[in-house]
């Protein structure tokens, strides 16, 4: 019984042991993703070679000491924020609301920069730095316009934004791929904007109108000189109708009346003509 004791001991102690190697094993060991690049660094090195500390980057499979080293991992793939509501102003004053999205992506030659400078993961760096970028950039370039010139040319202040941000994200390592911005102008500024385009549709409709009433009496007139000219033509046809009928009646009423006139009487004489009848008789 003590043999089986000691071996069911024995036993114990063997699997405590592999389970602390395995743990131990575990906690030296990471892995970093193919579209991620790995940041290795020793927390107290005195290496002055060392920038920060930093070994190097890595990738895959990677084993460390957890007591001296750690592993910083930064995602190389285009990331994608949208940023809560913020408001600057214009020359005027004025406040306007901005919600712009970012799409932007690690530059993976300047990760070791990244890290050495901030030492910070990437939602920190979005809510960190890069929110302080587009704030400033805002800020900068609405103070270059009014009000009216800010929403009569938003592409053009987007497309401002958009360089002051390459200016100074790329350069410390971050790409911006994409950026919009949602712009929201004071609410008095949209009443006038409203009421303004309201005025301008009401201007058009009425001078569509007055196009269409135009339209209508040349419609009018054309169709009442088509009808004069019809009838001018018809009473032109029926005067010359009835010339030409007068003429043939009167014709054949002159024949009819010197027929009415004649005795019957031949001439005595002989020759071709037809004999002449007094019609005053």
């Amino acid at each position: 019984m003590k043999q089986v004791s000691a071996l069911s001991k024995a036993a114990w102690v063997s699997l405590f042991v592999t389970v602390v190697v395995i743990v131990s094993l575990a906690s030296c060991c990471t892995t970093i993703d193919s579209a991620s690049v790995g940041i290795k660094f020793k927390k107290w090195s005195a290496n002055e070679a060392l920038r920060g500390g930093v070994e190097g980057t890595c990738r895959g499979w990677v084993w460390y000491n957890p007591i001296t080293e750690s592993i910083f991992e930064y995602p190389t793939y285009i990331q994608r924020v949208t940023y809560e509501p913020f408001t600057v102003n214009p020359k005027d004053a004025a406040i306007f609301s901005m919600t712009p999205t970012l799409a932007y992506q690690i530059d993976e030659n300047k990760a070791v920069d990244i890290f050495i400078k901030y030492r910070k993961p990437v939602r920190e760096l979005e809510l960190g730095y890069i929110n302080t970028c587009i704030f400033e950039a805002y800020r900068t370039c609405a103070n270059n316009y009014t009000s009216d010139e800010l929403m009569a040319n938003r592409a053009k202040f987007e497309s401002e934004v958009r360089a002051r941000l390459d200016e100074s994200m790329n350069k410390e390592g971050f790409i911006v791929r994409e950026f919009t911005t949602k712009i929201d102008p004071p609410a008095s500024l949209t009443a006038a904007i409203n009421a303004k385009n309201e005025a301008v549709q009401n201007a058009l409709k009425a001078e569509n109108k007055v196009k269409e009433a135009e339209a209508e009496a040349k419609i009018a007139i054309a169709k009442a000189q088509g009808e004069a000219e019809a009838l001018r033509i018809q009473g032109d046809g029926e005067a010359y109708y009835n010339r030409v009928v007068a003429a043939s009646l009167n014709s054949l009423i002159v024949q009819q009346y010197a027929i009415e006139k004649w005795n019957g009487e031949l001439p005595t004489y002989n020759g071709g003509n037809i004999p002449f009848i007094n019609l005053n008789k």
